[in-house]
């Protein structure tokens, strides 16, 4: 089978795009873990399928599938590459798109200076929603690491993040600690793990190891997440500069009830086939 592809990268988070709006497309986990593999196939951290979605609330429905075959719920960076991917494959002409993924609907707004700014829907702190083992919400958890006591701030932004304040991102423990909390006991569908370093109120610096085994350049849910927990520890601002490795995001949130908007680049690298 020739699959049609659109390589896509939102500050460095890259995605291979499929259409499966103009035919229909069932994608096996070795397929995509193909498609994803950076020697063999295309290379991406995320395959991002584009289908229609049957119903009033939204224009399409988009599924995301991480590098090692598993499908997530949330996707920030991919959200604005979805934005810019429907308008360049003439699936629509709007500049504002709902959008349904398995984390809930979201809307997209392409700006004039071709930004994309994603609603990326209300924070949820619920434990068991999240999901989370604890009794009780609270604004940190402590949990046991090895011989270690790690305090960490847990949201959900469609998709569960755990969030470390640490000194200085640049000698974080991303590679260990990272995985060692996506696989911990209290995260049964386990989570990204990001490690924020504040700067100051309105600006933070950010890594995430995501769900899938990688440390990604940049992460939008993520970025919401940080930013999120910052907030309701009271040490950030309503706006937020977010810098990743892979660049910065900028992210409004008015508080507990409201959706985080976050807006940010996308950009297309390239298109082709390939044979599956």
């Amino acid at each position: 089978m020739q699959l049609p592809f659109t390589k896509m990268h939102g500050l460095g988070n890259d995605f291979v795009m499929l259409d499966g709006v103009s035919r229909s497309i069932e994608l096996s986990t070795e397929q995509v873990r193909f498609l994803a593999d950076r020697h063999f196939g295309i290379g991406c951290d995320q395959l991002l399928l584009v289908e229609n979605y049957d119903g009033d609330e939204a224009d399409f429905r988009y599924r995301i599938f991480n590098a090692d075959g598993s499908e997530v719920e949330q996707c920030g960076n991919g959200a604005r590459c979805f934005a810019n991917f429907v308008r360049d494959q003439q699936l629509t002409d709007k500049t504002t798109i709902p959008v349904m993924t398995a984390g809930g609907r979201i809307i997209l707004n392409i700006e004039a200076d071709n930004q994309v700014k994603v609603d990326m829907g209300v924070p949820c702190f619920e434990p068991e929603v999240i999901p989370f083992i604890s009794e009780q919400r609270q604004t940190l958890y402590t949990v046991e690491v090895g011989r270690q006591t790690i305090e960490l701030a847990v949201v959900s932004m469609g998709n569960p993040h755990g969030v470390i304040t640490v000194d200085n991102v640049d000698d974080a423990p991303v590679a260990t600690l990272g995985p060692a909390l996506e696989w911990h006991p209290a995260f049964p569908q386990r989570a990204n793990i990001g490690f924020m370093q504040i700067v100051s109120s309105e600006y933070i610096r950010l890594r995430v190891f995501e769900r899938g085994g990688v440390e990604t350049l940049a992460c939008g849910s993520g970025a919401c997440a940080a930013m999120v927990a910052g907030r309701i520890q009271g040490v950030l601002s309503e706006r937020v500069e977010v810098e990743l490795p892979g660049g910065n995001l900028h992210l409004v949130w008015q508080g507990e009830g409201y959706p985080v908007y976050m807006t940010g680049p996308a950009t297309t690298v390239f298109s082709g086939t390939i044979e599956l």
